[in-house]
């Protein structure tokens, strides 16, 4: 690191945020035709990696796992429902509380999505190693980030 981006350089290739903002972008371009043979959205597939992984989750835990908002989740869930790969419904013991859980066909999916990690990685051209250390890296920003946000200013 130059001393100028350690000082604030206005550089839009010198922007964490911006190397982060297109390494993004290029990872979800990379895994589209991936998940089109699935026929699902990046954030769609998200959604049923953790149902996936937790089984019957309430949307607010789902919102939270996925690190978006309600709004954001709900018409994520209205469309997987629409598709027949998940199903809500209201909890027995809290009416304000929806559990969603995918259907027969949604685990069905599950099993033609288990190639996906490995394909993206033959895509990218990254061995194991390298993206555990990068998501590493990435979860450890993640969170220092998460921390400067909370403190007040």
């Amino acid at each position: 690191m130059t001393n100028e981006e350690d000082t604030g350089s206005l550089l839009l290739d010198d922007q964490l945020c911006f190397a982060l903002y297109a390494a993004q972008r290029a990872v979800t371009a990379a895994y589209r035709p991936l998940l089109d043979e699935l026929g699902l959205t990046y954030p769609q597939y998200l959604v049923l990696l953790v149902l996936w992984e937790r089984g019957q989750t309430s949307v607010k835990e789902l919102a939270g796992a996925l690190r978006l908002d309600y709004g954001t989740v709900s018409p994520l869930l209205k469309r997987l429902e629409a598709a027949g790969l998940v199903r809500r419904e209201r909890a027995a013991a809290d009416e304000r509380s929806v559990l969603v859980a995918c259907t027969g066909h949604g685990e069905e999916l599950r099993e033609r999505a288990t190639r996906v990690p490995g394909a993206l990685l033959a895509a990218t051209d990254l061995d194991g190693t390298e993206a555990a250390r990068l998501r590493e890296e990435l979860w450890r920003l993640a969170h220092r980030a998460d921390a400067a946000a909370e403190r007040p200013r």
